[in-house]
């Protein structure tokens, strides 16, 4: 049976060049990057040259970066952090009701020491209202905080124009960039972001490394405390291995990007048409403002979970929205942000592609989905009435 991964938003493979710029510091170079001695040296040196490839990534300077653990590591840093730094300014914080939970969670969990948060909604498309987002902010704001894309619909959000207002009202702005990076071209100088937050393994490389930009001169409270690690902004040893990965993964995103962007793309259209020939199916997001690699839709009547597991039984993975609310029995509150009825929120499946991914894997999925998503909606009452 083939093996068809379209679950990239999810997770992707490690490349066999990032594993092997991994290797000699799980085996060699043992050394901690915090020693003065030889033992010390090429490790520290190897968490620098990976610092200054993740910089390139994002257009920044090497002293504007934090490494981090993972991507929701970096979003509780960033809003924890910018939080409790400018509490004495205000107590007001902006986001939007479609963030990754590794955002909304952070955001109520300040909401029960005090804070005030303002979640904006989304419209169809899933794009927010930037007249809604000046009008919500007061003399009290101290942080907004919206995603770059959504990793469940690949919605692009107007990241310029949220951190021109930001930048015009004197509030921070932090954007979690973990499904843009290296999907889209990022330029930190450009956006006028103050905080911004990318993960290893969503760019094929290793888990359980991220980073955090913090703009020169934003201030913030360390979530991990400990010793002078990260210019004394993050406590501990650093992954010297999984950064080192992290800044080769880095390097071959920017390396790549612009084959990629049209790869992906050309598939991401393909698999639509293809599966758009099948009736009473809905494509969620704005058709155009969206990464090159997300295909999130609603097949009417339907219940998703059970499609996956039908698309699983013939090698195909994909996800029903985010990996991090796997098993919930509540539908997407993404997609119902978005105006979906529940019961077509919990008929969609996320498609994300990624490098490896072919034509003839496309035309597989074309094939393979009109007699199953048949098949299923035969035992509907309901769709019967809708033929």
């Amino acid at each position: 049976m083939n093996k068809i991964y379209f679950d990239h938003n999810a997770t992707t493979p490690v490349l066999g060049e990032v594993f092997d710029a991994m290797v000699p510091f799980l085996k060699d170079q043992w050394g901690n990057p915090s020693s003065i001695h030889w033992a010390g040296r090429g490790t520290r040196k190897a968490v620098e040259d990976a610092r200054e490839s993740v910089c390139r990534l994002l257009n920044c300077q090497n002293v504007e970066l934090i490494f981090t653990s993972t991507g929701t590591e970096g979003d509780n840093h960033a809003i924890k952090g910018a939080a409790y730094a400018n509490k004495n300014k205000g107590n007001h914080i902006i986001t939007t009701r479609v963030e990754h939970p590794a955002v909304l969670n952070t955001c109520k969990h300040l909401a029960k020491e005090g804070f005030e948060v303002t979640y904006l909604d989304v419209d169809s498309d899933g794009l927010i209202d930037l007249d809604a987002l000046k009008a919500a902010i007061t003399p009290k704001t101290i942080l907004i905080t919206v995603m770059f894309a959504n990793n469940e619909t690949g919605v692009i959000f107007p990241i310029k124009e949220i951190g021109d207002i930001a930048r015009e009202r004197g509030v921070l702005f932090h954007t979690d960039a973990v499904q843009a990076a290296g999907k889209v071209l990022i330029d930190v100088q450009k956006l006028n972001v103050d905080l911004l937050t990318v993960s290893g393994h969503k760019i094929y490389g290793p888990k359980g490394v991220g980073a955090l930009f913090v703009k020169r001169g934003v201030r913030l409270v360390p979530l991990i405390h400990g010793g002078h690690h990260e210019r004394n902004r993050r406590g501990g040893t650093e992954n010297v291995a999984g950064i080192a990965g992290f800044g080769k993964a880095a390097e071959i995103a920017l390396r790549d990007m612009d084959k990629e962007i049209e790869h992906l793309k050309a598939l991401k259209d393909r698999l639509e048409a293809g599966l758009g020939k099948i009736p009473h199916i809905k494509v969620n997001g704005h058709l155009e403002k969206r990464l090159p690699n997300t295909s999130n839709i609603s097949f009417e009547f339907v219940e998703g979970e059970s499609l996956l597991l039908n698309l699983d039984m013939k090698g195909i993975a994909a996800s029903s929205g985010s990996a991090c609310t796997s098993g919930s029995l509540e539908p997407s509150h993404v997609l119902v942000s978005m105006g979906l009825t529940h019961e077509l929120s919990h008929g969609s499946v996320r498609f994300s592609l990624g490098k490896s991914n072919t034509v003839e894997e496309i035309d597989y999925l074309i094939e393979i989905m009109p007699p199953i998503v048949e098949r299923m909606r035969s035992m509907s009452p309901l769709y019967a009435g809708a033929k």
